[in-house]
């Protein structure tokens, strides 16, 4: 039996063609892609002839995922875990904020990486997605909020390292910022990685004005090794030269991401580490106070938090606090997917 092809893997222009080679007129992929964009079944597409929706149905499937469940916060956060068509379980989590909705998606199923800190990496890495899933995770649950596009940017945040999805990473920016898409802004696009160094320079390059966000959590090698083993192969004096060149080639502010954890970086000799680190550069510090207590590592006071602000602060350091949202439904990476899969056995 031949494996049906998803057509969230195929661009409009590729769609053309293929609609082309089964005896289609060029303007049925617009069609088709205007309902792809909205979620929407092959049944129910209904400006197409019934023999074309019936050879659709026989040779390939829409792609979208299938939602398994939803948790809702109390501060209006929902975290979906997503089931893709091989039966992987994958989460994404939908933030309201002022400006609008933002999405956070997964690039993986499992994550390579084993930061300590993280419940991503638990069961290891079981494979890359394709870029049609990653559409799929956006298209599905924008479609939930209703018609039109209510998704406003989209952060590759969630389980996985979007820099070993390298080709996959950079098709799904393409989809999505397509016209016939959702057509959202590259500059409303974050990626966030562990420090893939030679990727790094290679995005520096594409030409997407997206804003690059490192996962920093310690300006002292040796302390960010014991949390981050991405550390030993790409050490950090080589991946703050990237995201310098990255800032330098894009024109966009650089991001550095830090989890403050208790009795371990909130010191005043990481204070001063971070100050050297990012001296001379365009960048922003998104403090991220740890979601409970993880392995030997405690979540830090209100106290805490502050002093290591005002540490910053003295030491003229851009950084805010992110805003905590989903701490009730466990927000962070990988959580939902492990508590489910530790409750059904899967």
């Amino acid at each position: 039996m031949i494996e049906k092809r998803s057509l969230l893997e195929f661009s409009p222009e590729e769609l053309k063609q293929e609609l082309i080679a089964m005896g289609e007129k060029p303007f049925r992929a617009a069609q088709v892609y205007s309902w792809l964009t909205q979620c929407r079944p092959f049944s129910e597409m209904s400006n197409l002839s019934k023999t074309l929706r019936q050879k659709l149905m026989e040779r390939y499937t829409e792609g979208y995922p299938e939602i398994e469940t939803v948790v809702v916060s109390s501060d209006g956060t929902r975290k979906y875990l997503l089931r893709l068509a091989d039966g992987n379980l994958i989460e994404a989590v939908l933030m309201q904020y002022h400006y609008g909705n933002t999405l956070c998606i997964s690039t993986q199923v499992g994550c390579p990486m084993g930061c300590v800190f993280c419940a991503s990496g638990l069961g290891g890495l079981v494979r890359n997605m394709t870029a049609g899933e990653m559409l799929g995770e956006v298209l599905r649950i924008n479609a939930e909020l209703g018609p039109g596009r209510n998704i406003t940017n989209i952060v590759l945040m969630g389980t996985g390292e979007p820099l070993l999805n390298y080709k996959q990473v950079v098709r799904f920016l393409q989809l999505i910022h397509g016209e016939q898409s959702l057509h959202i802004a590259l500059r409303n696009i974050s990626l966030s990685t562990c420090g893939i160094t030679p990727a790094i320079y290679r995005l520096a390059e594409e030409g997407m004005p997206l804003t690059l966000c490192l996962s920093l959590h310690s300006a002292i090698p040796e302390k960010r090794l014991q949390i981050m083993p991405v550390e030993k192969g790409y050490p950090l004096e080589h991946t703050i030269q990237a995201m310098r060149t990255y800032g330098e080639k894009t024109g966009r502010r650089i991001i550095y991401e830090y989890i403050m954890l208790a009795d371990f970086n909130l010191g005043e000799e990481d204070a001063d580490a971070l100050a050297q680190l990012l001296r001379g550069q365009i960048c922003h510090v998104n403090l991220i106070p740890l979601n409970g207590n993880v392995g030997r590592f405690r979540a830090p006071t209100v106290q805490e938090i502050q002093n290591f602000e005002k540490m910053l602060k003295k030491r003229e350091i851009s950084a805010t606090r992110r805003r905590t949202l989903g701490q009730d439904i466990e927000g962070a990476c990988g959580q939902l997917r492990a508590r489910y899969q530790k409750r059904t056995g899967e």
